[in-house]
């Protein structure tokens, strides 16, 4: 079966990366949704699209679509995800899935009762690298998991900047656009929840209205783990990191917190010292992959609804923990 694809937004990261994923992975891109006549046109031109629509409805009523990508800014998630729940078709959401946990849940929701699949666009667990690290911590390579790191602070480069420097009503910021994915990663490799987060927020000039652009903090995770991470827009040198450190060992991966299937882990252990053989296959393509298998009844997305809302649990009392300065308890509601 090919899955008929409808774009929800003209967006950037669409045009890098999903739909080549989409048509590498089998699927059709039959139309996209753009509340701007012109941008809609010349993106249908760019990427040889069917058609373009300037309204929800009439997208979401096309019969050659099974699916939609939303991509549009977080504030717009919720309601354009449970309308096209209601109409039938599957979700791949971008993160945050929303800027509230009720209306996270309300999609959620609104998925299950229409019998569709919802899958949030987390990435990163779908490379190569922290696919090799769940699996060494999980046959025990590194013994028993104590701490992790994660460096996840970037440049955001121009061409994306905007909203996400000075739209808190749209959900802008560096935690919700990066904290998230690093509390994601850091739940799929160590196959653990975490329960509190400390925070100091920055702004390092990037930021207008109140919104930081750099964030450093501590999450605690169910199993007593405790997770040092470091998120930015501002760093235009900086590598990133992901390290998990256990009794018996630990795992260090370089330059793998990225869209791109690059980097490298080294397992360090009693045995001396390994860099684990990786794939370069798209990050993307693994997710299309599975989204539309789960579509058919076979297994579930690569970070599915439930998911999404956990990383949006964690970016929220990161959120309050660097307003306030104390400690927040993490609920998802789950």
């Amino acid at each position: 079966m090919t899955v008929g694809w409808g774009l929800i937004g003209a967006s950037t990261i669409a045009h890098e990366w999903v739909i080549d994923a989409i048509r590498a992975t089998g699927g059709e891109i039959v139309s996209v949704m753009s509340t701007s006549a012109e941008r809609g046109a010349k993106y249908v031109a760019d990427h040889k699209i069917g058609r373009s629509v300037t309204r929800l409805a009439d997208l979401l009523n096309d019969p050659e679509i099974d699916a939609v990508y939303i991509s549009t800014t977080n504030e717009l998630h919720v309601e354009q995800a449970i309308a096209a729940a209601r109409a039938g078709k599957h979700i791949l959401c971008e993160k945050p899935l929303a800027l509230t946990l009720s209306d996270a849940h309300a999609m959620v929701k609104a998925a299950n009762d229409a019998g569709v699949v919802l899958a949030t666009n987390h990435h990163l667990r779908n490379a190569a690298s922290h696919r090799a690290m769940r699996d060494a911590i999980a046959s025990g390579k590194i013994g028993k998991p104590l701490s992790a790191r994660v460096f996840h602070a970037v440049y955001l480069p121009p061409h994306l900047q905007g909203w996400r420097l000075d739209r808190p009503d749209a959900g802008g910021g560096v935690i919700l656009d990066i904290t998230v994915h690093d509390a994601d990663t850091l739940r799929f490799v160590l196959g653990d929840d975490p329960v509190e987060a400390i925070a100091f927020g920055q702004s390092g000039g990037m930021g207008q209205g109140g919104l930081e652009d750099a964030v450093m903090g501590v999450l605690r995770f169910k199993s007593g783990v405790i997770a040092q991470f470091h998120d930015g827009f501002t760093t235009r040198y900086a590598e990133t990191g992901f390290e998990v450190h256990g009794s018996e060992g630990s795992l260090v991966g370089r330059n793998v917190m990225t869209q791109s299937p690059v980097g490298t882990v080294t397992l360090r252990n009693a045995d001396g010292e390994k860099v684990l053989p990786l794939d370069t296959r798209n990050l993307y393509e693994t997710a299309l992959d599975a989204f539309q298998n789960a579509i058919a009844g076979k297994g579930k997305p690569s970070a599915t609804g439930e998911d999404g809302i956990w990383s949006l649990a964690t970016g929220l009392a990161v959120v309050a923990a660097a307003k306030t300065g104390t400690a927040v308890k993490i609920e998802s509601g789950l």
